[in-house]
């Protein structure tokens, strides 16, 4: 498991942790085990998410900007095997963001990037904008796990839904997980009244023949 702390602001840190029961988790002792240098951002790291893509573990999180204002994508990776996940073990890949808002419908923020492999891509499926202004879900490929190209820059993967539906303020937090049937499902959250009540939804993805993904039903 990685996770996060939280509450530190510019010192949020993301942490590992094992199990062998899925229930009693032995935390790494060399947590924290990653934050990207502040040369470029502000150190803050959320948002966790891994991939196995070139026999190297990658790891990208949320983070900042030095004014706290901007939300961007950092990324790190650790070899697959002989490592324990600890601190020292996550090189970072780049003095930059791998993934930042460009897009008007992003606003200032990209974060919870959710990561699957397909046919020699990672693929990004991230939050674009803060919550509920509204955030909505895009996705960005990459070939190499540093260089990410946007597939979707007018118009977001899955916009916020019509005034009334459960996602009328926020389509977010995104989370894709590949089934042992080889379905894809992609998990996000909605919030329909400004993030008052919160729900989530699911929906299965595939990908055309160019790479596109695309609700499948």
């Amino acid at each position: 498991m990685f996770y996060q702390t939280y509450g530190f602001g510019a010192g949020d840190s993301i942490c590992h942790a094992v199990f062998d029961d899925g229930i009693n988790f032995e935390k790494n002792a060399g947590n924290p085990i990653f934050s990207p240098t502040k040369d470029w951002c502000c150190g803050r790291a959320i948002d966790a998410d891994v991939c196995i893509f070139n026999n190297k573990l990658f790891l990208y999180t949320a983070t900042r900007d030095h004014a706290y204002a901007v939300q961007k994508i950092a990324a790190a990776c650790a070899p697959l095997t002989d490592s324990g996940y600890g601190f020292g073990d996550f090189k970072q890949i780049c003095a930059c963001s791998v993934l930042f808002p460009e897009m008007k419908w992003e606003q200032n923020c990209i974060e919870a990037p959710a990561t699957i492999v397909d046919n020699g891509k990672i693929y990004m499926f991230y939050g674009g904008a803060y919550n509920c202004s509204p955030r909505q879900i895009g996705c960005a490929a990459s070939s190499d796990g540093r260089t990410f190209d946007k597939l979707f820059c007018e118009k977001p993967f899955i916009a916020n839904g019509k005034e009334g539906d459960f996602n009328a303020s926020e389509s977010g937090h995104p989370f894709v997980f590949c089934g042992t049937d080889g379905k894809v499902w992609l998990y996000y959250q909605g919030s329909l009244d400004g993030g008052q009540n919160w729900y989530l939804s699911r929906m299965e993805i595939a990908f055309d023949s160019n790479g596109i993904p695309y609700q499948f039903r």
